[in-house]
């Protein structure tokens, strides 16, 4: 400071410190022993599905921080994080939205905010939060800060007082939400530069079913699959007035209606530089797919039906998962030879897996073990375990500056 020695500035800075910290336990509300005073960079929640219950986890120490109960049910729980990757917003199968402090290990809010929920998101700015609902149908907008109601877009009427399920809502550039109709088969963009009343763009007749989708990690391309039929829905973010173009006309059962076990969860495509790998709907291959023409290419024999077909951050390797009554394997391919160069047996109940943020380990669900693997993705040796009950879905922090997740 100018005008005092350095020693006097040196002082005043670290009782400044002193009492931020000292302020610390009292935002906390009586949990001062659970809090801690670090970067939220390298942490991430596991859920406990059965439990209904989250774990947060330390990636760099491979280690447990602390368990929130008491989150309802969990049985298809998806999460979100703010931008400053504290808080995670999660969303379960009861229309519960609960926003989690990871440093706190602690819930500092939670609504009922419907029937039957089926995901969410955060918007580009990280002020606000978006719920996908079965019923009612339809989307409802919450402030991130205190999850206060902002605005309700409920979808389409479909008879009987009902309205048409929302599904695959994802964050856009641009403060948009986009989500899909299930019954009513419609896409709708929703623009919040006016939170209050959102400015809805909506196609019609996009195909029977959309029953989940992704947007592209570049924000640009917005895909939905189909369950009513063959083929994909997709919307060129950049050139909306060009509306809703079909491609891969036989992604889905196909001419052979063999049986599906799981449907696979578009948000688990991997895209890897200019090509999409995507899990066949009812067979035992991972598709590959030409970006910007959006044309299959190959199929690369795999284990089981896959699931979840995920991209390491460097684009390099694909790891995919299976459903019952494959669901004890992992397997590995190498994008630029699209072989499989490994396969895994981290035990029955392998469900999710997430990257950490550069990609040197995956953290590997196994429910029916009670165990979180991990492992390491230059040698596909297992690194280590942590004791969780029956694990689902994890979610890295990383995911706070990510589109789409």
């Amino acid at each position: 400071m100018a005008g005092q020695p350095p020693e006097a500035g040196t002082g005043t800075l670290r009782r400044s410190l002193l009492a931020l910290l000292l302020l610390l336990p009292l935002a906390s509300a009586g949990h001062a022993a659970q809090c801690q005073v670090r970067g939220t960079g390298d942490l991430g929640i596991v859920v406990e599905r059965v439990a209904g219950n989250v774990v947060v986890v330390d990636t760099t120490r491979g280690a447990i921080l602390s368990r929130i109960t008491g989150l309802g049910d969990l049985s298809h729980a998806s999460a979100v994080f703010s931008r400053d990757a504290r808080y995670a917003y999660l969303f379960g199968r009861d229309g519960g939205l609960s926003k989690l402090d990871l440093l706190c290990g602690r819930v500092v809010g939670r609504i009922v905010q419907g029937g039957n929920s089926i995901g969410g998101a955060i918007s580009q700015d990280g002020s606000l939060i978006a719920v996908s609902n079965y019923e009612p149908g339809g989307v409802k907008i919450f402030s991130a800060s205190d999850l206060q109601p902002v605005a309700e877009i409920p979808a389409t009427p479909i008879g009987g007082g009902k309205r048409s399920r929302t599904v695959g809502l994802v964050d856009a550039p641009g403060q948009r939400f986009i989500f899909s109709l299930f019954d009513s088969g419609e896409i709708w963009i929703a623009a919040l530069d006016n939170p209050e009343s959102p400015a809805l763009e909506k196609f019609e007749k996009v195909g029977r079913q959309p029953y989940d989708a992704l947007i592209t990690p570049d924000g640009r391309y917005y895909i939905a699959g189909l369950f009513g039929e063959d083929g994909l829905a997709m919307l060129d973010l950049w050139h909306t007035e060009k509306g809703v173009r079909r491609i891969l006309d036989h992604y889905g059962k196909g001419e052979r209606k063999l049986p599906v076990y799981k449907m696979p969860h578009l948000e688990g495509w991997a895209i890897a530089g200019e090509r999409a790998f995507l899990p066949a709907v009812g067979h035992h291959e991972v598709l590959v797919v030409e970006r910007g023409g959006w044309k299959s290419t190959a199929s690369i024999p795999v284990h089981g039906q896959p699931v979840f077909v995920m991209a390491r951050p460097d684009g390099r390797q694909v790891w995919v998962n299976f459903a019952f009554p494959h669901n004890d394997t992992i397997q590995v391919i190498d994008t630029e030879s699209l072989q499989v160069i490994a396969t895994l047996k981290p035990g029955k109940g392998t469900l999710h897996m997430e990257f950490t943020p550069r990609g040197e380990q995956v953290w590997i669900s196994v429910r029916d073990e009670d165990l979180v693997k991990i492992y390491d993705t230059a040698t596909l040796k297992q690194r280590g375990s942590l004791k969780i009950h029956k694990p689902s879905g994890i979610f890295f922090t990383s995911r706070a500056h990510r589109t789409g997740l």
